[in-house]
C-alpha cells in the first residue's frame, strides 16, 4: 500500500513515499509514515533522504527565501545539520552533507528561479491535505532591529537627523536677524510743590 506524492515545478521536482498511519485513524490515501523522499533540480544530482533529511531541508530552505523576501541574504544551517544554504556570488549554495565519513559534502547552485520553484514545491507539501507527517514547518521570524536598520539606504537613515538639525539652524539664523526688542523708556515722576493758600 505504498503511496506517493509528487509535487513538480519548471525546474523542480519533489517525491514523497510513504504509509498512511492506520493506528492513528488516517484513511488508506493519506501519508502519515514517510519512508524516502526524492528531489530532482533540473540538471543536477537527484537526491534522495529520509524524514530527517527532508526536516532539515525545511529548516533551512524556507527561513532562508523569506530573508531573501525581506533583502537579507541570511545562510541557514549549521556543521551539525546535513543541509545548510548560503548566498553565493549572486546566486545561492545548497549544501548536503553525508552522514558517511569521508564523505565530501554536495554542493548545488540555485539560481533565483531554481530556488524559486524548491520553495512552492516545499510550500504545496505543507498544503497538501493527504500528506500527515509529523514534520516541523520553521515559523516565520522578525527581523533583527540590527538588519532592519541596514536595509535602509544610508540617505534615508540620516535624513530625518539631518533635517532636524538644519531646522534648528534656520531658526536660530532668523531669532538673530529680528531686532531684539528695547525696554520702554520710563517717563519722569511729576513732582508736586505744595502751595500757600492766603
Amino acid at each position: 500500500m505504498k503511496l506517493t506524492s509528487r509535487y513538480e515545478q519548471t525546474s523542480c521536482r519533489l517525491v514523497l513515499e510513504g504509509l498512511p498511519d492506520l493506528s492513528a485513524g488516517q484513511s488508506s490515501q493519506t501519508i502519515g509514515i514517510l519512508t524516502g523522499f526524492s528531489l530532482a533540480l533540473a540538471g543536477k544530482t537527484e537526491l534522495e533522504g529520509q524524514r530527517d533529511h527532508l526536516q532539515a531541508l525545511l529548516n533551512v530552505v524556507l527561513p532562508y527565501a523569506r530573508g531573501l523576501i525581506s533583502g537579507i541574504a541570511r545562510p541557514q544551517g549549521t556543521a551539525e545539520v546535513p543541509v545548510a544554504i548560503r548566498p553565493l556570488e549572486g546566486h545561492h549554495e545548497l549544501e548536503l552533507r553525508s552522514s558517511q565519513p569521508n564523505t565530501p559534502p554536495l554542493r548545488l547552485p540555485l539560481d533565483d528561479a531554481e530556488l524559486s520553484d524548491l520553495v512552492r514545491c516545499l510550500d504545496r507539501l505543507q498544503l497538501d491535505p493527504q500528506i500527515a507527517v509529523p514534520l516541523e514547518w520553521p515559523a516565520p521570524l522578525p527581523l533583527r532591529r540590527s538588519e532592519l536598520r541596514h536595509r535602509l539606504p544610508l540617505a534615508r537613515r540620516v535624513a530625518a537627523p539631518l533635517t532636524g538639525i538644519a531646522a534648528l539652524l534656520v531658526a536660530a539664523a532668523l531669532a538673530s536677524l529680528l531686532p531684539t526688542p528695547k525696554p520702554p523708556a520710563s517717563a519722569p515722576a511729576a513732582v508736586s510743590t505744595p502751595t500757600r493758600g492766603g
